[in-house]
C-alpha cells in the first residue's frame, strides 16, 4: 500500500491543532518545577491531567513513580502493523523567578501572539502538540499507520534518573518493542541569509557533570601556605573555563554545515566552520558549542571563615562532549585539572548519532515542506541532553522533532531555562498540522 499524499492526508476530516494553544497554557499552569532534589511539586498533577485528556479520547495510560510524586506516564495507542513509535515529552520544567518575568511564569498569559510561561519551548509546547493530535485523530478515528507509545515523563530537566532512566530500569516492556523515538529539541527554524532552515536533531552531546575537588593543608590565613587547596582549584577552574577546545566536526554537522555553504557559495571545512555557524544569526550561539567540546564551570565551594585556609575545596563543572570525542575530552580535562584536582560524576550520559536517512527522515522531511514548500530541512547536534540519552539504551533510533515556525528575530535558543521563555501561538499551530502529518508518514 503507498503511502498517504502528506498534502491532503485528513486536513479535510479534522483541525489538529484546534486546542494545541489551550493545552500548553493548561500544562504551563501546572507548576512542574524541578531543583535538582526532592524541594519541587513533583509531576503528578501535570501527569494526571494528561492521563485525563487520552482518557475523554479512549486511551487508557498507566501511571508510574519513581518516587512519591515523581511521576511518568505510559500509554499505547493503535493497531497498526509494525514496531511501535516512542513519542516522549518530559513535563518537569526549570524554576523560574517570577520577579524577573514580564508576565507570571506559570499564568501562560498569551500577550503580542506568544504563550509566555516557564515549558513554553522547554517541552510543555511539544507534550501539547502531540496531545493536540493525538486527540483530534482518536475523535475521528484516524489511528496512525503504525502504533504510537506516547511517554510523558518526569526529571528530565535532573537528568532523567528519576523519570526515563527509572522507566527503563523497571518498566523496559512496556517500552522496549520500539524501534524508534521522536522527542523534544528538533525541526524549529533558523535563518541563513533569509532561507528558513528546519533543524531535525540527530544527534545529541554526550554529559558530563563533574565536581571537582582539591585538598590541601588547613592552617591559619596570616600565614604561608603552598599546598591551599582554594588556589589550587582556582588554577583549575581558570584554565577549564577559559580552554578553547578544538573544532570537531560530527556526521549532522557536516551535512548542516554543507547546506548553508551551498546557500553562502561556498564549501564546508574546519576551517570555516566558525563562519559558516555565524550566517546563522540568532542561533549562532546555540550552534558554535556543537561543533567543538565545551566544559564550564558553574559552582564554587570553599572554607567557612576569612583567616582559616580550608582543607578542601570544591567546584562544579558542565561538561559536553561530541560523538566521537570523548577521550579527547577526558584527557584534555585531565590535563587542565592537573595533578592535585580530582573529578567524580554527578551524572555521566553517553552522546548520541542517528543516522539522517530511512522512512522516519523523510517523513519529517515530507512534512514540514508540506506545510512550508519553502523550508530546507537539515540535521544538526544538539548541545544539551534530553531522555533520548536513556532510551537508546533499549536500542531505539532517536531524533527531535517538535516543528515550529519562528520569527527570524525571535533568539530561540535564549528562551530554554531563561527568562520570558514563550513560544508563538501561529507556531504552535504550525507544529500540530506538521506533527499531524508525519504520523501519517513515520
Amino acid at each position: 500500500m503507498s503511502a498517504p499524499d502528506p498534502t491532503t492526508a485528513h486536513t479535510s476530516a479534522y483541525d489538529p491543532s484546534s486546542e494545541v494553544v489551550d493545552i500548553c497554557r493548561d500544562l504551563i499552569r501546572i507548576d512542574t518545577s524541578n531543583y535538582g532534589d526532592d524541594d519541587g511539586p513533583g509531576e503528578r498533577k501535570a501527569a494526571e491531567h494528561v492521563a485525563a485528556l487520552l482518557d475523554e479520547v479512549g486511551i487508557s495510560s498507566n501511571l508510574y513513580e519513581s518516587e512519591p510524586g515523581r511521576t511518568s506516564l505510559i500509554a499505547r495507542w493503535g493497531d497498526g502493523p509494525g514496531e511501535p513509535l516512542l513519542l516522549h515529552g518530559h513535563l518537569d520544567v526549570v524554576p523560574a523567578a517570577a520577579e524577573d518575568w514580564q508576565f507570571d511564569p506559570f499564568a501562560a498569559e498569551v500577550h503580542d501572539g506568544y504563550v509566555w510561561g516557564r515549558g513554553a519551548v522547554d517541552m510543555k509546547d511539544f507534550d501539547a502538540m502531540a496531545l493536540s493530535v493525538v486527540r483530534a485523530r482518536a475523535r475521528a478515528g484516524a489511528l496512525p499507520p503504525r502504533p504510537v507509545v506516547l511517554c510523558f515523563t518526569a526529571d528530565e530537566e535532573a537528568g532523567g534518573h528519576k523519570g526515563a532512566e527509572y522507566l527503563i530500569d523497571n518498566h523496559a516492556d512496556e517500552i522496549a518493542d520500539c524501534t524508534e523515538a521522536v522527542g523534544e529539541v528538533g525541526g524549529f527554524t533558523t535563518t541563513v541569509r533569509g532561507k528558513r532552515i528546519y533543524l531535525i536533531e540527530a544527534a545529541e552531546k554526550g554529559m558530563a557533570w563533574m565536581k571537582l575537588t582539591a585538598r590541601g593543608s588547613a592552617g591559619h590565613g596570616s600565614m604561608i601556605n603552598h599546598d591551599n587547596a582554594v588556589t589550587e582549584l582556582a588554577g583549575a577552574v581558570a584554565r577549564i573555563g577559559s580552554h578553547k577546545w578544538p573544532v570537531r566536526l560530527t556526521p549532522a554537522m557536516e551535512v548542516l554545515l554543507a547546506s548553508v555553504a551551498d546557500i553562502a557559495g561556498t564549501e564546508a571545512t574546519p576551517e570555516n566552520a566558525e563562519a559558516l555557524v555565524s550566517e546563522f544569526e540568532s542561533s549562532a550561539r546555540m550552534l558554535g558549542a556543537v561543533i567543538r567540546n565545551t566544559a564550564n564551570p558553574t559552582m564554587l565551594n570553599a572554607g567557612y571563615k576569612v583567616n582559616v585556609i580550608p582543607t578542601e575545596a570544591s567546584a562544579h563543572v558542565d561538561g559536553r562532549f561530541l560523538p566521537g570525542f570523548e577521550d579527547e575530552f577526558f584527557a584534555t580535562l585531565a590535563e587542565l585539572c592537573g595533578e592535585h584536582v580530582t573529578w567524580e560524576f554527578v551524572s555521566k550520559q553517553q552522546p548520541w548519532d542517528s543516522p539522517y536517512d530511512g522512512r522516519i527522515v523523510d517523513a519529517m522531511t515530507q512534512s514540514i515542506l508540506a506545510e512550508d514548500p519553502d523550508g530546507i530541512v537539515a540535521p544538526y547536534l544538539m548541545s544539551g541532553g534530553t531522555d533520548a540519552k536513556h532510551f537508546r539504551k533499549l536500542g531505539m533510533t532517536s531524533y527531535g522533532f517538535a516543528p515550529l515556525r519562528l520569527p527570524q528575530e525571535l533568539d530561540f535558543g535564549a528562551l530554554f531555562h531563561g527568562v520570558d521563555e514563550r513560544v508563538p501561538v501561529d507556531a504552535l499551530e504550525f507544529g500540530a498540522r506538521v506533527f499531524d502529518r508525519f504520523l501519517d508518514l513515520a
